[in-house]
Formats: structure tokens, C-alpha cells, sequence
């Protein structure tokens, strides 16, 4: 066995020791809750394989081999054998093919060969260091060919005998005679998968904006669309270069919030209407969902006059505008909301590197000078205590005679 086996050995036993949430971290992962539950391992005979992190599979154990999550284990394919890891087994399997929409009778389903031997995890090391030096070969060779896309990765198989170059393409691309080269120069059957800008980031991986990992290659698997109105809703700044994430696309996390967003904004009045007052019109500026407060401006396009006040009271103004009534003036009107906005801190000047120190005073005289200072205040501390050590028998005898 060679040295570059055991890192899959390792992460083999590493996931039988960690028992059912090892895997749950891991994109794809599934949190096996019924684990602890032996009698659900013989539910079923199907069981979730996991490829390369990326790529999940439902196959049959029909050999009723012993399984557990974990195992790396040899699989059918269309040509030849795959080399996968056992993600899940047992009755939590069938709820996940449900939610895949995976109907084992109308689908084709494979079965589960064996467990991996020590050939099969060599080759299957051996096909896996293949898989960048192929994928910067077929990005010359697509590059001399002229095509418009982009070769995001190769997955080869465990055999070896198959590779699945994925690859994006805003418009469709005639790529057959690119598929003979490609089976000229590596020798293996070539299949082309078309994949999204978000699934290459996702395949590819790196750091957010946020500092954590990005979300699409760490546990998002289903990329909804993102339109500039979730962020018109959130009160974000319309910058493309702010709202596109490392794919190009707009950031998939503008939507999470975007309910609770759309929720909090339907009892919100519409900030196209203006309030009419007797003094002058307001037009709206800016909105706090969640505290509920709305600041209007008296011009429109700039920031002059700046009112804010509650929900609650901008709708009663509507109201009033709408019979044909105008209040005085807004500012005398939101001392309420003002109190609200007194607990506002700027907490940036509190992040200053010199709050702690001290402002001192440097005395520039010379030291004999000030030695001559110390020594004086020295004699003149000692001719005190003297004084107070003559007084302190009188005061005491008077003490006395008090008594």
C-alpha cells in the first residue's frame, strides 16, 4: 500500500469513531438522528454514497453487505466500478430520497460491489492525481480550439476509465470535436457536464467577505435566485461591486433575512407617499425596520431637515392628509422618538489606542533645579512632623484633663 492511501484509511476509521454527526459538517452531510436506533439499520437496503464532496448517489446493498457510515466502498457505474464513501444507512436514507425527488422505480438504481479493497483505493488515488493536471491540459486545448466557456473541473473515476469535465458557457457550445481530443489525449470516455457560476465557487471554495468559509462550498446545495430587490428591501446600498460575491453573481446570503425582511415591512406604511404638513412637505429618506421608526426629509433629493418618527405616527399623518387635514409641524411631534435615539454611542472613539493614557505634564527644568525642588519639599515635610511630634503630648494631656 502506498503512503497516499492512508489519508483515506485514516478518514475512514476517523468516521467510524465519530459515529453518526462526523459527516454532518461536511457539504452534503446528513445528521444521522436515528442512529442511535438499531433497529432502523435494517430498514432498508439502500444507502447514500458521497463523491468527492460534491456529488451524491442512492445504490442497493444487494449482498446485504455490512455497512456503516463511513465505509469506502466500490460501486456500480455506467462503465466500470466508482469509489465512494457511505454517508448514510438505514430508514433516514429513504426520507433523503424523498426529499431528492429520487423514485427508485422509475430510476435506474445501482448496487453496492464491496468493500473498497487496497487496489481499489490505490487506483482510485492514482485516478484522483490525475484530475489537475487534466483539467489544465483541457483548458489549453479549448483555448486553442477558440470556444467560448471554461473548464471549472474534472472528476475522474474511480477506475480510472471515465472523466466528467465540468464546464460553464453563457450560450451553448458545439463541443464534439473538443470531446475527440479530449479522448485522444487522455484515453479515457469523456462526459461534459454544463455547470452555474455559483457551483464553480462552490467547487473551488475560499473565504467570504464574512471571514468564514463561503456558504456555497460548505453546506449550500440548492442556489435560488437573487434579485436586486432583496436588497432594496433590506435597505442595502445598490453597489455591484458590494453585492457580488466571488462567483459574479449577487450573494446568496442577501436572502436569508429577506422573509423576515418582507415580514416586518407589510405593516410598514409605503415610502412613496409623502406627509403633508403646514409648514412644508416631507418626503421619505430612510426606514428602521425592526425599531419601526421613518425619517423623512424636506427636500427630496437631499438631506435637509431630517424628521424621524414612529410607524404609528406616520400613518395617523397619511390619515390626516387623506381628509384633507395637515399638522403644524413633524419635530414637536417625535420627542418620543427622539428619547429613543438619545441611547445612540459612538463606539468607534472608544476603539482609540491612546484612551488609556494619561495626559502628563513634562517639566522641562533641570535637574539640579528640581533636585533643589525636592529636597526643599523634603525639609519642609520633616519640619511639619516636628511640629505635630511637639503638639501631640499637649493634645493628649488636654485629652486627659477632659476626662
Amino acid at each position: 500500500m502506498k503512503n497516499d492511501i492512508f489519508p483515506v484509511v485514516a478518514q475512514a476509521c476517523c468516521m467510524k469513531v465519530c459515529g453518526c454527526r462526523k459527516n454532518a459538517g461536511k457539504k452534503l452531510g446528513s445528521f444521522d438522528w436515528l442512529c442511535d436506533l438499531p433497529d432502523t439499520k435494517t430498514d432498508t437496503d439502500y444507502v447514500e454514497v458521497q463523491f468527492k464532496n460534491t456529488r451524491k448517489g442512492y445504490f442497493i446493498n444487494s449482498a446485504k453487505i455490512p455497512l456503516e457510515k463511513g465505509d469506502i466502498i466500490a460501486v456500480e457505474s455506467s462503465t466500470g466500478h466508482d469509489i465512494g464513501e457511505v454517508a448514510l444507512t438505514g430508514r433516514l436514507v429513504l426520507l433523503q430520497m424523498r426529499k431528492n425527488n429520487f423514485n427508485p422505480q422509475k430510476m435506474e438504481v445501482r448496487r453496492v460491489y464491496r468493500k473498497a479493497k487496497d487496489t481499489d483505493i490505490e487506483k482510485f488515488n492514482e485516478a484522483k492525481a490525475r484530475e489537475l493536471p487534466a483539467m489544465i491540459q483541457a483548458r489549453k486545448i479549448a483555448e486553442d480550439l477558440k470556444l467560448d466557456m471554461k473548464i471549472g473541473d474534472v472528476e475522474f473515476q474511480g477506475d480510472g476509465n471515465k472523466a466528467i469535465f465540468y464546464y460553464i458557457a453563457d450560450e451553448r457550445v458545439d463541443f464534439r470535436q473538443l470531446i475527440k481530443i479530449f479522448a485522444e489525449t487522455f484515453h479515457v470516455r469523456i462526459e461534459m457536464k454544463q455547470i452555474g457560476a455559483r457551483q464553480e465557487a462552490g467547487r473551488i471554495g475560499g473565504i467570504g467577505p464574512c471571514g468564514r468559509q463561503l456558504c456555497c462550498a460548505s453546506w449550500m446545495t440548492c442556489f435560488n435566485s437573487v434579485s436586486t430587490s432583496a436588497a432594496r428591501c433590506q435597505d442595502i446600498s445598490l453597489n455591484p461591486q458590494k453585492l457580488a460575491g466571488q462567483c459574479g453573481k449577487l450573494k446568496c446570503c442577501m436572502n436569508y433575512e429577506l422573509d423576515t425582511y418582507l415580514e416586518a415591512l407589510k405593516d410598514i406604511p409605503s415610502s412613496e407617499i409623502p406627509l403633508e404638513t403646514a409648514d412644508c412637505t416631507f418626503f421619505h429618506f430612510k426606514t428602521d425596520v425592526f425599531k419601526r421608526l421613518m425619517t423623512y426629509s424636506a427636500d427630496r433629493s437631499n438631506a435637509e431637515k431630517l424628521v424621524t418618527i414612529s410607524v404609528e405616527r406616520v400613518k395617523e399623518i397619511i390619515a390626516m392628509n387623506k381628509n384633507g387635514k395637515k399638522p403644524d409641524t413633524l419635530p414637536g411631534e417625535c420627542s418620543k422618538t427622539e428619547e429613543l435615539l438619545s441611547d445612540y454611542e459612538n463606539v468607534v472613539g472608544q476603539d482609540s489606542v491612546t484612551r488609556f493614557d494619561k495626559n502628563r505634564k513634562r517639566n522641562n527644568k533641570p535637574k539640579i533645579v528640581r533636585k533643589a525642588e525636592i529636597q526643599g519639599e523634603n525639609n519642609t515635610e520633616k519640619s511639619v512632623n516636628q511640629v505635630v511630634e511637639k503638639k501631640e503630648p499637649r493634645d493628649q494631656t488636654t485629652h486627659e484633663t477632659g476626662r
